[in-house]
């Protein structure tokens, strides 16, 4: 059985979503930032980092989003969460997944983590105040350029959904206008597919995951403090 290290609102979010989308046998172990836990020595002997996800697997611990998430593809092949038989399109899967690590997340930490890049309070400020339009300029850019539709490669869901969608959850309190990307595009996607043919994911709705309080557009879902569901 894996283990998965998560914090309720990160981007753990993601492959908690994979493990579920492959049917996987997981235990999903929380890690409490307000007590700084991922600074205890306990963790950062699971993950010098320091952050999370990370998966423990029995060939070792694995950290980094895109990483996660191929490997989950990879390990569940049944599961189509990746178009593994097709390099050109799984480079493409990796491309999307490592805009959104490298540019979109690092967008939306520059508006909380900003001492990762600054010491001065003044610098830290400016970099909290850009965060609402580069995060809207990221999004805009997916929209308008990388979405294929009605899924991020096109009809076949990928790992690509559940990592925009995590991100997708971050966009109203960053301050970006997802009221403009909504209007224009219309309702984006949720992770689960929809209910009915071959390809539908509609009983993976579990219900511990759901969260009816949200009023993001991208929202429907939450990650932590839930008992997740096994089969």
């Amino acid at each position: 059985m894996f283990r998965l290290y998560y914090a309720p609102g990160t981007c753990a979010l993601a492959t908690h979503i994979a493990l579920e989308e492959a049917g996987a046998s997981y235990e999903a172990v929380p890690v409490d930032f307000g007590a700084q836990a991922q600074r205890s020595p306990e963790y950062l002997a699971i993950n010098p980092k320091g952050r999370v996800p990370a998966l423990v697997t029995e060939s070792g611990t694995l950290t980094e989003t895109p990483g996660l998430l191929l490997f989950v593809a990879q390990r569940f092949p049944n599961a189509e969460l990746a178009p593994l038989s097709d390099p050109f399109a799984l480079a493409q899967v990796q491309e999307f997944n490592s805009y959104l690590c490298s540019t979109v997340h690092v967008a939306h930490a520059h508006g909380r983590r900003g001492a990762r890049w600054a010491d001065d309070a003044a610098a830290i400020e400016v970099m909290k105040r850009k965060v609402p339009a580069t995060m809207t300029e990221c999004f805009e850019l997916i929209e308008r350029k990388l979405l294929k539709g009605p899924w991020v490669m096109g009809e076949q869901y990928t790992i690509c959904d559940p990592y925009m969608f995590t991100i997708g959850t971050w966009i109203e309190g960053d301050g970006g206008r997802h009221d403009q990307i909504a209007a224009r595009h219309g309702p984006p996607q949720t992770h689960a597919r929809t209910p009915g043919g071959a390809k539908s994911r509609g009983h993976r709705r579990d219900p511990n995951l759901l969260d009816q309080g949200t009023s993001s557009p991208f929202s429907h879902f939450r990650h932590g403090g839930c008992r997740v569901r096994k089969e």
